[in-house]
């Protein structure tokens, strides 16, 4: 369903187009089962930057006004205040792992509940159709994502750390901030105390009658946690590196080589002279990642790489560990390794190790922030209807065509 490459994303885009507009504001919420057709399943391109949210939205606007395609252009912006917000929260994330580890550590995976929940074996009929779709196309509709969440947590009564982790396991889309953050939503965590609670009738209207659950919560209860410790400002982003033979190393988060090379122009005044690039897809959870998940994350680094020698770089290495890193820096002479910027998550976990390991060689590591995100990231402070009303300038901004 999924061919892991930046053709099959922009082949997506383009088919998509013309159905984001009224097409999609009206039908959007409905979920048909695999194969659809009423949203854009552009997730796991967008996700790893095969194809970038600037793309995606500068292709939206040229065949349809904002106000006809807000609905849509409202859920790229999801994703990119989720990560926002994540930025200025990290301690979220450093919990969410925490209470991942304990749990299992705690036997909370191998009880009964857990087992039958994850093996598609409730008994719930959507549930367990739900589960098996998840673990066989690495994707799930949004809609149905929070109605998963919501039977998982309050029918269920599992933690929702492990129905976190679940997603983040097998989702070819997931990405720390969009994970964590709406399963806290769901919970009650996110917006402090409002929860979201799956109903038998709304399931049976939005998925056409192919589901009617019997059994399902009635209560929803409000998760709670220790208060948060003040938000961290966006920090500015770095300046481009001073060193004169670079490396550019390309990871899962990122991998619209194209585009970055248009934002930032240095990048092809002849001073990089290698490019490499690898994932760890399996450091997303303490259990690993699905086979769905390693062969699309390898399939799209293995993309970026090939369009990377495409144009005109250095032979390009595969590098996972900053072990792998360091060693395929020094043999090339670097001075500095750059990187594109990896907001909080295992990649960004990845790349704070890699620093200190460069730096222990005398090699600098130089990240690379997209205009997007700069732009964005620091409005994400507060909930999501605040940074709706910012959406129409923040486009304008960047210059989008079609934006006011």
């Amino acid at each position: 369903m999924f061919p892991p490459t930046r053709a099959a994303g922009l082949e997506a885009l383009s088919d998509f187009v013309p159905r984001a507009g009224a097409a999609y504001a009206r039908a959007r919420n409905v979920d048909t089962g695999p194969h659809r057709t009423n949203v854009s399943s552009l997730s796991p391109y967008i996700r790893h930057r095969l194809v970038t949210e600037r793309e995606v939205v500068a292709a939206v606007l040229e065949q349809h006004s904002l106000s006809a395609a807000e609905k849509f252009v409202q859920e790229v912006m999801w994703r990119t205040y989720w990560k926002g917000w994540l930025e200025q929260n990290p301690e979220v994330w450093r919990r969410y792992r925490r209470d991942v580890a304990a749990l299992i550590d705690a036997g909370a995976t191998e009880t009964a509940d857990y087992r039958d929940a994850v093996a598609g074996r409730t008994g719930i009929d959507a549930m367990d159709a739900w589960v098996a779709e998840l673990v066989e196309t690495g994707y799930l509709h949004n809609h149905t994502r929070m109605w998963f969440a919501s039977i998982w947590i309050f029918t269920l009564r599992l933690p929702w750390q492990l129905g976190a982790d679940f997603f983040y396991r097998h989702l070819l889309d997931g990405d720390a901030a969009s994970n964590t953050l709406s399963w806290r939503w769901v919970a009650g965590l996110q917006t402090v105390g409002k929860t979201y609670l799956a109903t038998a009738s709304n399931i049976a209207r939005y998925t056409d009658g192919r589901f009617h659950p019997r059994g399902l919560a009635t209560e929803a209860s409000a998760r709670t946690e220790e208060p948060l410790p003040a938000p961290s400002p966006i920090p500015d982003a770095e300046p481009g590196p001073s060193g004169v033979r670079r490396g550019l190393l390309l990871h899962d988060e990122d991998l619209a080589v194209e585009s970055l090379r248009r934002e930032h122009r240095w990048l092809d005044d002849g001073r990089v002279v290698a490019v490499a690039g690898g994932a760890d897809p399996d450091s997303r959870s303490p259990r690993g990642v699905s086979e769905e998940v390693r062969r699309f994350t390898a399939g799209a680094v293995s993309d970026g790489l090939e369009r990377a020698r495409e144009a005109g770089d250095a032979q390009a290495l595969d590098a996972v560990s900053p072990a792998s890193v360091v060693e395929w820096a020094a043999s090339r002479n670097l001075d500095t390794v750059v990187v594109p910027y990896a907001p909080v998550g295992p990649v960004a976990e990845r790349m704070t190790a890699l620093r200190t390991a460069l730096r222990g060689r005398d090699i600098a590591l130089s990240t690379i922030r997209r205009e997007w995100d700069s732009v964005a990231w620091p409005h994400a402070r507060r909930g999501f209807f605040p940074f709706r009303t910012q959406i129409p300038r923040l486009l304008s901004q960047q210059g989008i065509p079609g934006s006011p």
